[in-house]
């Protein structure tokens, strides 16, 4: 069934037909329920409001230190952030210049194309590498749908510092050109290069071989490795788990949910489905689902990128032949929790997510609607 809709799509796309100007909801989901709809819309309606006269969405510009995120600069036009906003209204099946949100779109698209410097960097305020793959991962789904050419020159400027960056080990770090590698940055570029890819941006194979081989080598394989859990019970390591950082000698590196749900994420969108080599990954993503669910974690940075890639991994799973049971007990817990109103985690009056560890509550609202709005298919980035 995905497939058919992701040929539908194209199809649409091709003839220059697109999307309805303002896409409803699918019809025919148990997943698609009015409670969801609703929810949607008020957080649509929020980042529609919350867009600064220059296309951009404000955030906290700064970085994960262990547990905490140390900001840099506050509420400033964020590259990162404006990236996952602008996908969040292409979730909904909105596209530039059409519709309700087609300003809004087009505004966040002409924003970041501004903040591409002559490296092909996607930079604002020192944002680092993360931001340049949600940017670089926006403006291909923003191409794929528009075919538009000032998108194409700039993506193609964002695709090729990327490849050129990637070092020895197949991996990069937070700026381009380190020579330290890491999974969570790894996987963030890995998918900016596949939807890229899909949409006609030229890709070197072996850049994509060495990054899936990096994440493969990220993989516990081990039936008792050491478990290592930090002061408020975050980081841990267990068999399936995808490691921060891979190295060969003295592997001491740790793990996490977000990680895992990275590591399946990658290489589902490298085009590798097999189940059955990450049945250990889906059962430890599974299994450690609950760890970000309690305090300190709930809406925190972790919980928020986590789950980011989790609904990617889950969705992914439970649309393969024959189906499994793991996308349906993950939609239950997660749309359980992000449809709570009010309080300290649910969302706010004003349609927004809270996020009071990390880039702040555009960030948290931008990947709630991400997931929320998973089950409608209309990403090409999740199509098979």
């Amino acid at each position: 069934m995905i497939r058919r809709i992701g040929a539908l799509l194209l199809a649409a796309v091709a003839l220059g037909a697109g999307l309805p100007a303002a896409a409803a909801p699918p019809q025919g989901s148990e997943e698609i329920t009015p409670r969801l709809v609703a929810a949607v819309d008020r957080g649509l309606d929020y980042l529609a409001q919350a867009q600064q006269k220059d296309g951009s969405w404000l955030g906290d510009v700064g970085f994960k230190l262990n547990q905490e995120y140390r900001v840099q600069e506050q509420r400033v036009p964020h590259v990162g952030v404006t990236a996952l906003c602008g996908m969040a209204f292409l979730a909904g099946g909105h596209l530039p210049d059409r519709g309700k949100y087609g300003r809004t779109l087009d505004k966040a698209i002409t924003f970041l194309l501004g903040q591409v410097n002559d490296q092909g960097f996607i930079t604002a305020h020192h944002t680092r590498m993360y931001d340049h793959a949600f940017g670089t991962l926006f403006l291909a789904e923003v191409f794929g749908q528009t075919n538009r050419g000032d998108v194409r020159a700039k993506l193609q400027q964002a695709v090729d510092l990327i490849v050129s960056s990637q070092n020895a080990k197949g991996s990069w770090r937070y700026e381009p050109f380190a020579l330290e590698s890491d999974m969570s940055i790894t996987v963030c570029q890995l998918m900016a290069l596949r939807a890229a890819r899909n949409v006609g941006i030229k890709v070197s194979k072996d850049t994509i071989r060495s990054a899936v081989d990096y994440v493969h080598a990220s993989q516990v394989h081990d039936e008792s490795p050491p478990w290592m859990q930090g002061p408020d019970d975050y980081y841990m390591m267990g068999k399936g788990a995808f490691k921060y950082q891979y190295q060969e000698e003295g592997d001491m590196s740790r793990s996490s949910f977000a990680l895992t749900a990275a590591g399946i994420t990658s290489l589902y969108h490298a085009a590798e489905y097999d189940t059955k080599t990450l049945k250990d990954s889906l059962a430890f993503l599974e299994e450690s689902m609950e760890r970000v669910s309690r305090p300190p974690w709930r809406c925190h940075f972790f919980y928020w990128y986590g789950h980011y890639y989790a609904v990617q991994a889950m969705f992914i799973t439970g649309n393969q032949d024959g189906g499994h049971p793991y996308w349906k007990r993950y939609w239950q817990h997660v749309s359980g929790e992000l449809l709570e109103q009010g309080g300290d985690y649910g969302q706010a009056s004003d349609g927004s997510w809270p996020n009071p560890y990390g880039p702040g509550a555009n960030f948290a609202t931008a990947v709630a609607l991400i997931v929320l709005q998973t089950p409608y298919r209309y990403l090409p980035i999740l199509q098979r």
